[in-house]
């Protein structure tokens, strides 16, 4: 059976449970999205437990969009009705907390829990590619001045912690393989030179050859957006035989990473965000 649209009352129902529910996460407390459901059920018009998991996935999406932290377990949705970006813009503008919350997560720091590359399953599969156009946010709609998803990638703690355990890995890897002379050989370049060169570490494939990585952190999920340079860009598309992304996620509980191998034109799909005026 085809079930009606949502109200406007039930789409502000669902999105104050999400951000209660955001606002445990982020401070690191644990979240029982079972519960929630139950509680937010008896509430609305006879939806599904897949329309709830549905709608929650399409405000994760919204946040996303507006540049903002998201629940890690509702991966994004992004055919969303513009009377949800809408109420999520309202709700924003209305709760001055949530900001001090999504500012808090961007700058906190993280030591992530050691890793035993042997036993556990650091490298998973990289997300797949949703070719759906997101819905463009109105200028004037933003709730805040900040992307605090940006924030989070540009926390140089963060940053560095993320290129240490890649750094780490890839050694451990090229060890692995029987390749330790070349594991010595691997090169924290973004601490010896500089941010300016386009890629993080320079390590070596097993023909000796160079490979160029770049390493991105978060502490949301593997589908959270990362952001780049022009200068990276163009690295990666002069390199794209051996330039690597190492994605790494969940960075705070449980880190895992991803790896595509490619230039950022043919690996994700993106968005330009800032342009340069000339006169």
């Amino acid at each position: 059976m085809i079930q009606p649209p949502w109200s406007d009352l039930e789409v502000k129902l669902i999105i104050s449970d999400y951000f209660s529910m955001l606002i445990d996460e982020l401070a690191s407390r644990t979240v029982n999205k079972a519960h929630h459901r139950r509680n937010l059920i008896s509430l609305l018009n006879n939806r599904s437990d897949g329309a709830i998991e549905f709608k929650h996935q399409n405000i994760s999406a919204v946040l996303i969009t507006l540049g903002q932290p998201y629940i890690k377990g509702y991966l994004p949705k992004y055919n969303y009705q513009k009377i949800l970006e809408d109420h999520i813009v309202d709700y924003l503008k209305n709760d001055h907390q949530m900001e001090n919350y999504f500012k808090n997560f961007s700058e906190k720091e993280v030591i992530p829990n050691i890793i035993d590359f042997r036993k556990e399953k650091f490298v998973v599969a990289p997300p797949v590619i949703q070719y759906v156009e997101e819905p463009n946010i109105k200028f004037n709609n933003g709730p805040f001045k900040i992307n605090y998803l940006e924030r989070e990638q540009n926390n140089q703690k963060l940053g560095k912690c993320g290129e240490e355990l890649v750094l780490s890995f890839e050694k451990w890897n090229l060890h692995a393989l029987g390749y330790s002379k070349l594991a010595d050989r691997v090169e924290w370049i973004s601490q010896s030179t500089g941010d300016g060169s386009g890629f993080d570490i320079l390590s070596r494939n097993p023909d000796g050859s160079d490979k160029y990585i770049e390493v991105k952190t978060t502490k949301l999920s593997k589908e959270s957006p990362f952001f780049f340079t022009a200068n990276e860009l163009q690295f990666s598309i002069d390199h794209k035989e051996r330039y690597h992304l190492y994605r790494l996620f969940n960075f705070e509980q449980s880190p895992r990473m991803f790896k595509k191998q490619g230039d950022f034109k043919t690996i994700c799909r993106s968005t330009p965000i800032v342009f340069k005026g000339y006169f």
